[in-house]
């Protein structure tokens, strides 16, 4: 815990301008980000007397080890910066708003030439349409169902467009209706292309006009004794309608805003957001934080529309913003969101009417979520706390692992040697922080000797980190640059110091936080392996330990007898999920490596031969055992390969041993390499070796 006292900086050092400030810990990670109008007078009151401190604030400054600012012209300037800042360095004592559930949106990829309708989560892309975010997929599912009716348009993946457009015949959808199947180029991409954009017009709220547009057709169609055509445009309209229906009518005069409200308490805060446009709720979302500082409501507001506008811009950020309580001051975030829309904002708090009966709305659903937030943590809490706790007591540790690192090596017959490593802080998953290891040290199977190699690189590297930052600088970090045999690793080795490691901008390095336990898959030889990589390395400060998958044991250094939890510990469900990951994580990576493996060619070896070239060649003579038979000559005839790359490819597939033949596990016969289905991407023939073929544990 560190002395604020010991990195204050003087007061005539700071500038009495605005800007943004961070904080960094002893390992120079960024763990605060802040904004203020005057920097002077907002870094004051941090290093004021710590009993009158917020608690949390308290904890942050004693964490911190160095603070450091950056002036900025305006307070617009600080809060884009601040906004970028945060999402960069994701410090840990910021309000960082966790969604409950990763929303899904209903979109329509206006980038393809036959626009798609689809549901989609996660990262918005460019050049899609974005509708919503609704509380179900299934809410999206019915929506869509309905209004195919009236706009037909593509909702098929693009393997079920492609195989339509071959062989000549519409998927299900355009039998019956609901796609104009402009895969059979029954309708032009143009017209597929309007249909698209008449749907995104109807679902963003301009569906006055479209439906009555559709009663003058069909009152027109009847006049006409057209009546088939009346009848079914009044389909149509009733399937509209019957879609309006699901998203009342709350706001007047067709408004667009989003309403946003804060449910709190001391040590959390809910926030609940409605999406009203054209009058109607279109979507909702809702997030958690936890309160690391002491925190106004208006500062919760303002954090919220960072989050929600900050990658937003055009019609995304609505004409109206209303708000439980204002920013303070409000006008740098008036100006910051009038810049993301390209026009005037209104952000106010209402007052009466429609809107503050919504808002009400709103707020009660934010207060349910905060109350259901906290019923289900206070049980994950309580069970993480005493899982860690049982651990310390079992291991004999002096306080509770916070960060816990696992490691399990993985391998096939001795192939494709790799190994993983998993991070739990707080007894959650890190997968930022997971990180995966070939085994480069020597060839063929050896657990022991694998897993002393990567426990070693990895210590390494952050004993190379500690003498960058200055941290720890002796005889004991000076022997961590030297191999197992004792020898000096040289300076651009792969496990040396790294002199390109960005750590003094707060980013996150892949190996620069010790852990409080190292746990190995495994029992006594590889927890003593890993014991005596760290011994090498001169660490005597990390605990180490193995969980053998037999019965569950936990293996300690130097002990004759392992330690056996009670069936029922939370401990020791802890591990054995920290295990199970490292394990899941090996084998995925392993997995990858073998398909790899096999996917390869002799012709990837010729230099300057790429993918287009290789798939000419094995189009051009059917099958690699042809290719390798024919003559320089007849190799010069496929478009694109000269005299001197055929010489390269006849050189390298001669060089090249012949691949095993590929065999049929069914019946056992021996195919020939030209049968279709016996190539391999690269070309190559699927050997009687090949991985779903091979009878071998993967460990």
């Amino acid at each position: 815990m560190a002395d604020p006292s010991s990195y204050r900086p003087k007061p005539g050092e700071i500038p009495d301008t605005p800007g943004v400030y961070r904080f960094r810990d002893e390992h120079r990670r960024v763990i605060y980000v802040g904004k203020a109008k005057s920097l002077r007078q907002r870094l004051a009151n941090y290093f004021q007397d710590l009993a009158s401190l917020h608690p949390r604030t308290r904890t942050m400054v004693t964490t911190a080890a160095s603070v450091e600012w950056t002036v900025v012209s305006t307070e617009v300037e600080a809060l884009q910066l601040e906004y970028s800042w945060i999402k960069e360095f994701d410090p840990r004592f910021n309000v960082k708003y966790r969604d409950d559930k990763s929303y899904p949106y209903l979109a329509v990829t206006m980038n393809e030439e036959f626009p798609r309708v689809q549901v989609m989560r996660g990262q918005k892309r460019k050049g899609v349409r974005y509708f919503g975010p609704y509380g179900h997929a299934w809410a999206i599912r019915d929506t869509v169902d309905l209004l195919l009716r009236v706009f037909p348009v593509r909702t098929c993946s693009a393997g079920v467009f492609k195989n339509a457009a071959r062989t000549g015949r519409p998927c299900l959808l355009g039998y019956i209706g609901k796609c104009s199947a402009p895969c059979v180029d029954r309708v032009s991409a143009d017209e597929h292309r309007d249909l698209a954009e008449d749907f995104c017009d109807f679902m963003a709220g301009r569906t006055g006009t479209y439906i009555r547009r559709l009663e003058q057709q069909m009152a027109d169609a009847a006049e006409e004794m057209e009546y088939e055509r009346a009848a079914r445009l009044r389909d149509d309209i009733g399937a509209l309608k019957k879609a309006m229906e699901k998203s009342a009518v709350v706001l007047a005069d067709a408004t667009d805003a989003d309403l946003i409200a804060v449910a709190e308490d001391e040590l959390e805060a809910a926030v609940q957001i409605f999406h009203v446009r054209g009058g109607r709720v279109r979507g909702q979302r809702g997030w958690v934080t936890d309160k690391v500082e002491e925190i106004t409501t208006g500062a919760l507001v303002e954090h919220a529309l960072q989050q929600l506008y900050g990658e937003e811009k055009g019609d995304a950020v609505p004409k109206e913003v209303l708000v439980p309580a204002l920013p303070e001051p409000v006008e740098p975030v008036q100006e910051w969101l009038a810049e993301r829309r390209g026009s005037g904002v209104s952000l106010r708090i209402p007052q009466r009417g429609d809107k503050k009966a919504l808002m009400e709305t709103v707020q009660r659903n934010a207060q349910q979520s905060l109350v259901l937030h906290k019923t289900k943590r206070a049980s994950d809490l309580t069970t993480r706390s005493r899982a860690l706790e049982e651990i310390a007591e079992a291991l004999d540790l002096d306080s509770a692992p916070l960060r816990i690192e696992c490691y399990d090596i993985s391998h096939l017959q001795g192939d494709d040697v790799v190994a993983s490593m998993v991070v739990f802080e707080d007894g959650l998953q890190r997968k930022s922080e997971y990180r995966r290891f070939q085994i480069k040290g020597f060839a063929g199977q050896d657990d022991v000797r694998s897993m002393h190699e990567v426990i070693s690189r990895r210590f390494r590297r952050y004993l190379a980190e500690k003498e960058k930052t200055g941290e720890w600088v002796d005889d004991a970090s000076q022997a961590a640059f030297k191999d197992a045999s004792g020898k000096d690793v040289p300076t651009g080795a792969p496990d040396a110091p790294e002199s390109g490691l960005k750590d003094d901008d707060g980013r996150p390095k892949k190996f620069a936080y010790p852990p409080q336990l190292v746990v190995v898959d495994g029992g006594r030889p590889q927890v003593a392996a890993a014991k005596r990589a760290l011994d090498e390395l001169g660490i005597d400060d990390i605990a180490v330990c193995g969980l053998a998958k037999r019965l569950e044991e936990v293996w300690l250094p130097d002990e004759e007898d392992p330690v056996v939890l009670p069936r029922t510990s939370e401990g020791l469900y802890l591990l054995q999920r920290v295990r199970d990951e490292a394990h899941r994580f090996a084998i995925t990576y392993q997995r990858t490596k073998r398909a790899q493996r096999f996917r390869s060619s002799p012709l990837d070896d010729v230099p300057g031969l790429g993918d287009t070239r290789k798939q000419a060649l094995l189009k051009h003579f059917g099958s690699l055992k042809k290719l390798r038979s024919a003559t320089i000559d007849q190799i010069c005839e496929v478009p694109g390969i000269g005299r001197k790359t055929a010489e390269t490819i006849a050189v390298a597939l001669a060089q090249a041993a012949p691949a095993a033949p590929a065999v049929n596990t069914a019946t056992g016969e021996i195919m020939d390499e030209e049968e279709p289905g016996t190539t391999g991407s690269g070309g190559d023939p699927v050997s009687a070796g090949a991985p779903d073929e091979r009878r071998g544990q993967e460990t």
